[in-house]
């Protein structure tokens, strides 16, 4: 089995839509995601071998958003706040313990 590079890797969408339907950049999305990348390397967890988290463009679940899903295991979330994002940190990127309540 070829390396994964990556033990975990978080996209999170930050996807603005022009034409006013909802999107994930309305919620901040980019600004959680930036959050959650330095907590990441602030317990020094981010990086080859261990998580990497990204933005991508749309994930086509807006209506569900803010929306980020971690792979290998393909989890969807939602989140609202930061408080959300880091308890998916806590309880999944760093436990592996899937957030029940945030799952899509």
């Amino acid at each position: 089995m070829p390396d994964p590079h990556y033990q975990r890797h978080v996209f999170f969408c930050v996807n603005r839509r022009e034409d006013g339907r909802r999107c994930c950049a309305d919620n901040d999305s980019e600004g959680c995601r930036e959050y959650a990348k330095q907590r990441m390397k602030a317990a020094d967890c981010h990086g080859r071998g261990m998580v990497r988290i990204n933005r991508c463009g749309c994930l086509d679940r807006c209506d569900e958003g803010p929306v980020m899903v971690v792979y290998p295991e393909g989890v969807w979330y939602t989140y609202v706040d930061r408080e959300d994002i880091d308890e998916i940190i806590d309880q999944h990127l760093l436990k592996g313990k899937i957030v029940k309540r945030l799952r899509i």
